[in-house]
């Protein structure tokens, strides 16, 4: 599992409140304020995830291929995570219900931030 992961801004003023409330509704919260201006979330001893201005000062970008999965403690988190991301401006890729094979218990939504990175939350029952 990784120990962390980033997803960059070009617009930080309006990223970390969005994330700040989105990733409240799965108990994600802040651990420290970025030197980029950004913010590094989490949970005490477990991934963290960072909403920051790239290193290399060039503007950020989507990385095609690539998503970031929270996992919720409930399927009615999902639900809010899903929710909360639409009524911040982030836009559906994917609405709240069951995937994969029958009897998985998997159950996900898919929504796209701001800047157009894939973010996923989900519970496996």
């Amino acid at each position: 599992m990784p120990g962390y992961a980033t997803v960059g801004s070009n617009r930080l003023n309006e990223a970390l409140p969005f994330y700040d409330a989105l990733l409240a509704v799965v108990g994600v919260t802040t651990l420290f304020e970025h030197s980029s201006g950004g913010r590094v979330y989490g949970t005490p001893g477990g991934t963290m995830f960072g909403v920051v201005g790239p290193y290399d000062g060039k503007a950020a970008t989507v990385g095609n291929g690539s998503m970031f999965g929270f996992a919720a403690h409930s399927r009615e988190d999902v639900d809010r995570f899903h929710a909360k991301a639409l009524e911040l401006g982030g836009t559906s890729e994917g609405a709240p219900g069951p995937r994969g094979p029958e009897g998985s218990n998997a159950y996900l939504a898919y929504v796209r931030d701001l800047e157009g990175n894939k973010l996923c939350a989900f519970n496996m029952g």
